[in-house]
């Protein structure tokens, strides 16, 4: 595979690392499953949600669903690509713009797991009113301020915020995906130093149609570090009523057509000194930080979601007879059911292990959320295809189609709809993968950087050599032994066995990403598919040791199913990993590289064969058309 080392692709990099977090101050359950340890103290017994807590959280759910059933009409809204915007006072009643916000502040300071119940439930009746929420508090302004904001920015925000000012997070630009080192929008320091002056656009912004509040990130002045100059990413608070702010166009989409995201262009913005948040350059490293924990309610939306969806199905599979009998007794849909069903399990185990342990505090969970995002988006998206595959031509068919000849009006091609976005929400899949890729390989990336560097003086890689030397003749035959079968993690009874097979997993893809990086050395970063497989393993690993935990725990209060749902769901995580290990290395991915640069290039155009082409219009047909308009 070629290499790509483009001055640009180098910039991107540096930008990037400069943001990332490099030191864990705590400890990690999948950092260390990539360094071949089973550390089950951090995710057993399972981290169970307080009474108090909890019983402050159903209160509040009773009262959500109760207002979404007989408030929140989904179809009606999906129907008009319109949201109910009555509905904000609603809503504001409740205090649900304010779920995040301390209670000093005037929200209702919940805890991360009765959040995700309370968005999890909304995700179970209407997808629009969950992106508003969750734009808002998971990655809108009252995030960012909790974490980074001063005394005075909290004091003069947070309290708006609560009270249903809708907030926004502005990053993503029409050139800028998720190469900030490209990012245009700048802002420039005042010549009397009172604030900043910012020129640019923003894509893709949601809540940003109705939003009072937005958090704005910008490119400000470079600064010159060891005479090498520096891109400077900064985070501003913006009053969307600013002079000079404009929305340019609202933004429609497949699913999610209630959503008020838009294109914003800013032209002469001045945004006031102590508007800037954190500091001047952290802006990129804010927005991270942010999504580390922001980026839970997506899982925890899938994971409600798809329990929706197996209600659909159960209903379904009994309800229609094909050849004499239930079509849920035919073997080819039970198939699909199982894996509905052990994999929703999965995904709930993952919201409520990660929720658990963000309130406990004690764990660095920024691995562990790119999991959970990555795995119940990839998963739901996966079960709502089942499940238009059960109900077959229904699937396709409306929710309005159905209700008006007389059949059950269930909503799969509107799920569908709105379920696709998750995968690219909020970071794609691709770049979880590359996030998570990066932190597995880390720890040998600082013991082995100075070799793997061509430009390393001779005298600091025999240095480098000695100590990487010494580490890795104690670590490396130490990932090959260790005793995991019975009795050993007997508390798991029946699971037992997977628990240990994850732990002789772990070991193995911990000598597999050594393997890779002395295979590949520096252009490591370049194979992608390779880090891709390192990462779904892992990520299996950690699906199959959250639901073996949560299983478990649910057993010794009296629910025994929980255990063959862990025990399915393990069996089919184990077949995806095996497979991942045994095509690491030996697989068809260079090939398919050279096939895509031919196919660029136009070396395939006779495979398009004959295709309709638009007909640009003529100046006429344009003029024409603008005056019927006018």
């Amino acid at each position: 595979m070629a290499e790509i080392k483009t001055q640009g692709a180098v910039e991107a990099m540096e930008v990037a690392e400069a943001s990332r977090e490099t030191e864990w101050e705590k400890p990690s359950f999948v950092g260390d499953l990539f360094l071949g340890k089973l550390n089950l103290d951090l995710i057993h017994p399972f981290p169970e949600q307080d009474p108090a807590d909890k019983a402050e959280g159903d209160a509040f759910l009773a009262k959500l669903e109760r207002f979404l059933a007989e408030n929140v009409d989904a179809e009606e809204i999906d129907r008009k690509g319109e949201y109910d915007y009555a509905l904000f006072d609603g809503l504001n009643e409740l205090g649900a713009w304010g779920m995040k916000i301390p209670k000093e502040y005037g929200g209702l300071g919940f805890s991360a797991t009765n959040y995700n119940r309370a968005l999890g439930l909304t995700a179970t009746w209407c997808a629009n009113t969950v992106a508003w929420l969750s734009a808002h508090q998971s990655i809108g302004v009252p995030q960012p301020l909790k974490l980074f904001g001063t005394a005075e920015q909290k004091k003069k925000y947070l309290p708006r915020l609560a009270k249903g000012a809708v907030s926004a997070f502005a990053l993503t630009e029409p050139g800028v995906g998720s190469d900030p080192a490209k990012m245009q929008t700048m802002a420039v320091p005042t010549a009397d130093g009172s604030g900043w002056i910012l020129n640019g656009e923003k894509l893709w912004c949601t809540n940003g149609l109705k939003a009072e509040i937005i958090v704005v990130m910008t490119q400000t002045p470079p600064k010159v570090v060891k005479g090498k100059e520096k891109k400077q990413i900064s985070a501003f608070i913006l009053e969307m009523n600013t002079p000079g702010v404009t929305i340019d166009h609202r933004c429609q989409f497949m699913g999610l057509r209630g959503i008020g995201n838009v294109h914003i262009r800013f032209k002469d913005v001045f945004i006031p000194k102590e508007n800037l948040l954190w500091g001047e350059g952290l802006g990129l490293k804010l927005a991270l930080i942010t999504l580390n924990t922001g980026r839970l309610t997506i899982p925890a939306g899938c994971a409600a979601g798809s329990r929706r969806m197996i209600e659909i199905a159960r209903d379904w599979v009994n309800e229609r007879v094909q050849w004499g009998a239930p079509i849920g007794k035919h073997e080819a849909v039970a198939a699909k059911l199982a894996w509905m069903t052990s994999h929703t399990f999965a995904m709930e185990a993952i919201v409520w292990l990660t929720s658990g342990l963000a309130d406990r505090g004690n764990v660095d969970l920024r691995l562990e959320a790119a999991m959970a995002k990555l795995f119940n988006t990839e998963v739901s998206w996966q079960i709502v295809d089942h499940l238009v595959q059960i109900r077959g031509g229904r699937g396709f068919e409306t929710s309005t189609s159905l209700r008006e000849r007389g059949e059950k009006a269930y909503p799969v091609e509107r799920i569908m709809r709105d379920m696709r976005i998750n995968r690219i929400f909020e970071g794609t899949s691709e770049i979880q993968h590359l996030f998570i890729a990066r932190e597995a390989v880390d720890p040998h990336m600082k013991r082995g950087y100075k070799l793997l560097q061509k430009e390393t003086p001779t005298g600091e890689k025999i240095a480098a050599a000695a100590k990487a030397g010494a580490f890795y003749a104690a670590w490396y035959p130490s990932r090959y032994v260790g005793w995991s079968r019975f009795p050993k993690h007997g508390e798991f009874g029946s699971l037992s066995n997977h628990v240990g097979y994850i732990e002789r997993q772990s070991r193995h893809l911990s000598r597999s990403i050594f393997h890779a990086m002395m295979r590949f050395q520096a252009k490591l970063e370049r194979k992608q598919m390779v880090l891709f497989r390192i990462v779904d393993i892992g990520t299996d690993l950690f699906a199959m040791s959250a639901a073996v935990s949560y299983a478990t725990m649910l057993a010794k209060k009296g629910e025994k199913n929980a255990l063959e749902i862990a025990d399915l769901f393990c069996r089919e995580a184990r077949t995806r990993i095996d497979q991942n290990f045994r095509t690491l290395f030996d697989n068809h991915d260079d090939l398919a590289y050279k096939v895509v640069q031919k196919m660029m290039k136009g070396d395939y155009q006779w495979l398009e064969g004959s295709l309709v082409q638009a007909v640009e219009p003529t100046v006429e047909q344009v003029e024409e058309a603008i005056r019927k308009l006018a």
